[in-house]
């Protein structure tokens, strides 16, 4: 379905800075930022903050709101996770998000390495804090825990949308989701969840603060909340854009059911200003 909102209002109209260029051009790994073409390039790495894509960039379903390249993956880098933290520490990063397609070909879902990358940025400063995002790794119990007790501080993974809108995620279930964020506490009930959605797809505000009291049954503490924008015209169309004082609103019924953190504007992605993160209690 082709999107039919075609006219961007100028407050989500962003650049990218010369000096954020320059360093996307030095690191040595292909970043999410990149990847994902997010809006947010120049103020993340403002903050000496960036997200990486390991296992590859290819991911194995066809969600119809992502702009990640769909097919058939190539074989894991075994090289990967040292070059993963070769690039946080050479952009002297302070919190790194690492994330990945999602890999149905492999049998873990990719956990192990994820597992390996924690451990070799935590290798070059244990100061470092690292978020991982992950796919939901078909609730493989093993997976799961491997992730939860790889020693990483917070563990994301995104509902996306509410459960009448799941069609633009080919896949994936609501439900299996909700059970991936129970089960990371579940291993690890010291571990900091994570979660994000998107506005603009015709979601109603009663189902938004529905979805946030799933969140909260399971433990989620973060949550981010950004507007959709369709990568290309062949994408999931547009429904609306929404206004900031929604973002606000529902950021403020958020807290009240008791998240820790909430980020909610248009330009909001998973691993947007993360940096606030560390200031919290």
């Amino acid at each position: 379905m082709q999107n039919k909102m075609t006219q961007k209002p100028e407050r989500l109209r962003k650049k990218i800075s010369p000096s954020a260029k320059s360093l996307m051009e030095s690191s040595l790994d292909k970043d999410v930022c990149e990847e994902a073409m997010c809006p947010n390039i120049s103020e993340c790495f403002s903050q000496n903050e960036a997200a990486f894509f390991i296992c590859g960039t290819i991911c194995t379903r066809y969600c119809s709101f992502c702009a990640v390249q769909k097919g058939v993956p190539l074989a894991l880098d075994p090289d990967e996770p040292a070059n993963i933290a070769a690039s946080v520490k050479e952009l002297g990063l302070g919190h790194a998000v690492i994330t990945s397609p999602t890999r149905d070909d492999l049998v873990d879902g990719g956990a192990e390495q994820f597992c390996k990358t924690v451990r070799a940025v935590k290798s070059i400063d244990s100061s470092i804090v690292v978020e991982l995002l992950i796919p939901d790794m078909h609730e493989n119990p093993h997976a799961i825990e491997m992730i939860a007790k790889s020693g990483v501080e917070i563990v994301g993974h995104n509902l996306e949308t509410v459960p009448r809108l799941y069609g633009v995620r080919k896949g994936s279930e609501y439900r299996r989701s909700l059970h991936v964020l129970k089960m990371l506490r579940t291993f690890n009930p010291s571990l900091s969840t994570k979660s994000g959605i998107m506005l603009g797809l015709g979601e109603k505000d009663k189902e938004v603060i529905s979805l946030f009291r799933d969140l909260r049954s399971v433990g989620c503490s973060y949550l981010s909340i950004g507007q959709y924008l369709p990568p290309s015209k062949k994408h999931a169309s547009l429904v609306e854009y929404v206004r900031p004082e929604r973002f606000e609103y529902l950021r403020e019924i958020g807290l009240k059911m008791g998240f820790k953190y909430i980020k909610s504007s248009p330009y909001t992605r998973s691993s947007y200003m993360v940096h606030e993160l560390e200031k919290l209690p």
